[in-house]
């Protein structure tokens, strides 16, 4: 008995449309586009000027103004920001960044426990954290997502370089996160000139660092609240 004979295999046709998206093909969406490198620039500078101008001036600087210092036109403003709240909400979460990068910085490159906190303390001047998040309070939400998100991972930061500087002997055993949040929001703020006295912050930072090393040399109060 003669076996039946197999019809021949066709190939399949490789449809043009697959992995794209239309109305009369709804598939799996495209990744989203890496911004380009002109746009992360311009957000960077974007950031940058808002940043100064909200230290001088409050959060009701002029966008016009915000645009001038950055160098480019509004539209791009409000292309990467549509509204003034969510300029002030990108300054704080920018400036939330950079500060706890230049922590994880000072971790990683200063093998000194206290100097890896030092350094930072000094670098919270240089971000302004203090002087933005201080004239900025109330025009934004603390809660917000990512603020959230970006002031758990600095503390944790702060709080690992503490617990290093306290296995060395080097911090005193009676100072807390809230003590370097305080001090450090209190001396990177803007300060009145008091007639010629203010000599910059890290001045009064450098003050503060000798207070915390370890031997203590008093007995700090209980609290008065």
């Amino acid at each position: 008995m003669a076996a039946p004979r197999r019809s021949p295999r066709t190939k399949p046709v490789a449809n043009p449309a697959a992995g794209k998206t239309s109305a009369k093909n709804p598939g799996t969406a495209r990744a989203p586009r890496a911004p380009r490198a002109d746009a992360i620039r311009n957000r960077e500078r974007i950031l940058a000027a808002a940043c100064d101008l909200f230290t001088e001036v409050g959060s009701q600087a002029p966008i016009d103004e915000v645009a001038r210092r950055a160098g480019i036109g509004n539209a791009t403003v409000y292309r990467h920001f549509p509204d003034r709240e969510a300029l002030v909400l990108g300054v704080v979460q920018h400036v939330l960044k950079r500060t706890g990068d230049r922590a994880e910085q000072a971790i990683a490159e200063v093998e000194d426990p206290f100097g890896a906190l030092s350094r930072f303390v000094h670098a919270c001047a240089e971000e302004r954290i203090g002087a933005v998040c201080v004239v900025l309070d109330g025009a934004y939400d603390p809660g917000e997502a990512e603020v959230a998100t970006l002031t758990g991972r600095l503390n944790a930061l702060v709080e690992a370089m503490m617990a290093r500087a306290r296995r060395a002997g080097t911090l005193r055993c009676d100072v807390d996160l809230g003590d370097i949040i305080l001090a450090v929001s209190q001396l990177t703020r803007p300060l009145p000139d008091l007639a010629g006295y203010h000599r910059g912050p890290h001045r009064y930072l450098q003050l503060f660092l000798d207070g915390l090393r370890a031997p203590a040399a008093s007995t700090l109060p209980a609290d008065d609240m």
